[in-house]
């Protein structure tokens, strides 16, 4: 599985962001798709997941309530809507396909390039 993450760029505090993780080379509702980011000099944090069929979703405490995942298989893309920005959400946001949902991305057999997000006035 290939992925590409893309939508990122430079906003205001407060806005929002539609991202997407485009999936191509296999049946891509048979894996989760978890959304990872990674700012300068931090470790890399666990966003959100989605299951296959989109029946399940997790997300992390730090984005609960603001960020929303979903998924068009049909498209083979998931996306990760992104509200109410803060200057600390700024991170390369990446996504990773594996066939179980985890918060962990080395439970992910396949990790795709991020795309920035950069909050900033």
């Amino acid at each position: 599985v290939q992925l590409q993450a893309s939508g990122g760029g430079l906003v205001q505090p407060g806005t929002s962001l539609r991202l997407s993780c485009a999936a191509s080379g296999r049946t891509f509702d048979n894996y989760a798709v978890g959304w990872f980011r990674q700012a300068p000099g931090q470790e890399r944090e666990f966003v959100a997941a989605i299951t296959g069929n989109g029946g399940a979703k997790y997300y992390g405490d730090s984005v609960k309530g603001r960020f929303t995942i979903s998924r068009d298989n049909a498209k083979s893309t998931v996306y990760l809507q992104v509200a109410s920005l803060k200057p600390e959400d700024t991170a390369v946001y990446s996504c990773a396909a594996g066939t179980m949902m985890a918060d962990v991305i080395s439970e992910y057999d396949y990790l795709g390039q991020g795309t920035q997000v950069t909050v900033s006035s």
